[in-house]
């Protein structure tokens, strides 16, 4: 291939940011577009809305067909939303115009377990117009999900999962902070939790139906509790402030179910700063089987960051891939891409729109 891969971002807000931050450090890409929802966005210059601290020469746009006509990008990172619902608009819009996605929408890390329906046609559309759709993130995509069906490929047998994953929120911006409740007081997130407003993480339903459907086990049903973690000292980002009394974030759970036996369990404490309360950041995966598997790391896979990288590393495997609607359990194992990204793309011609 000639020239380097033409990128798109969709998103300007904290993980959007990062993913242009790491687009213009990879060599072989180059970073053409940027779309944002919000309206006071649009005529920004990039850099600005990024926070780079100089000018880069893209504008932001608002109008998503126009800015593809612009820019034209080979592929587009779409980090503007969590829900299937929320993100098949903007995907659809890309793929006919035949733009390879990576989308970090929590809920496209694997469509067909609450939305099988659109995943069908998600699949097709992209079959149709001979490009690539790939969900992914560090969570789901990664952590608590591709990393687990990873390990147990040296199992025998399995009896049980269970995985925690303990992270540090304070790097993120207000929507998520929002969706976790954090700021609220305690009878504030349980309203919070019942009107949809507090959702703690998203991804679960599709984390357990990837390790599931990866190692043959049918789940009879999904059962999930949120309750909220209470600071006991004041704790501050730039986003919010957290009195000692009030919700620093969410512990959430989901037990996935074969029959009435519990096979799969997935924990996910989310709060702002909690080593202000001596409480370590850390990824835990224990397989009960032949043989156990224990996997322990301090601090945690850094969220942000690592779904940023994770969603660049994949630019080349995804135009690689066949036509067609992925999970991360469908392509090539995930790697850094510290070369030419260009190195790594096979039939370029064929795949690039």
């Amino acid at each position: 291939m000639q020239g380097p891969v033409r990128v798109l971002v969709l998103g300007t807000g904290s993980i959007g940011s990062e993913i242009a931050r790491v687009i213009l450090n990879k060599p072989g890409l180059k970073l053409v577009g940027a779309f944002a929802r919000r309206a006071e966005r649009g005529g920004l210059d990039l850099g600005t809305a990024i926070g780079l601290g100089r000018e880069l020469g893209i504008t932001v746009g608002n109008e998503l067909p126009e800015l593809l006509e612009e820019a034209k990008p080979h592929v587009a990172i779409q980090a503007t939303c969590s829900t299937v619902a929320d993100a098949v608009g903007e995907i659809s819009t890309l793929i006919r115009r035949r733009v390879h996605v990576i989308t970090i929408a929590e809920e496209m890390a694997c469509p067909e377990a609450g939305s099988p329906e659109i995943a069908r046609e998600l699949n097709q559309l992209a079959s149709d117009h001979g490009v690539s759709l790939l969900g992914t993130g560090v969570n789901p995509g990664f952590v608590l999900d591709l990393l687990i069906i990873t390990l147990s490929g040296v199992c025998t047998d399995i009896r049980h999962i269970s995985a925690r994953r303990t992270n540090d929120l304070a790097r993120y911006g207000h929507s998520v902070l929002k969706a976790q409740g954090v700021g609220l007081s305690r009878a504030e997130f349980q309203t919070g939790i019942h009107a949809g407003s507090v959702v703690g993480h998203i991804g679960f339903r599709e984390s357990i139906h990837m390790i599931a459907s990866s190692i043959g086990w049918k789940i009879d049903r999904i059962d999930e509790n949120r309750d909220p973690i209470i600071a006991r000292v004041a704790r501050e980002t730039p986003f919010v402030t957290v009195e000692p009394g009030r919700v620093a974030g969410c512990l959430h759970t989901a037990v996935g179910y074969s029959g009435n036996k519990s096979v799969i369990e997935l924990i996910h404490p989310q709060q702002v700063h909690p080593h202000l309360e001596r409480i370590e950041t850390g990824d835990t995966i224990r397989i009960r089987g032949t043989p156990d598997i224990n996997l322990h790391m301090r601090p945690e896979i850094p969220g942000g960051l690592a779904t940023a990288a994770l969603a660049v590393n994949e630019i080349p495997r995804v135009l690689n891939a066949e036509p067609g609607l992925h999970t991360m359990v469908d392509l090539p194992v995930p790697a850094a891409i510290l070369a030419d990204a260009r190195v790594f793309i096979k039939g370029a011609a064929r795949r690039m729109a």
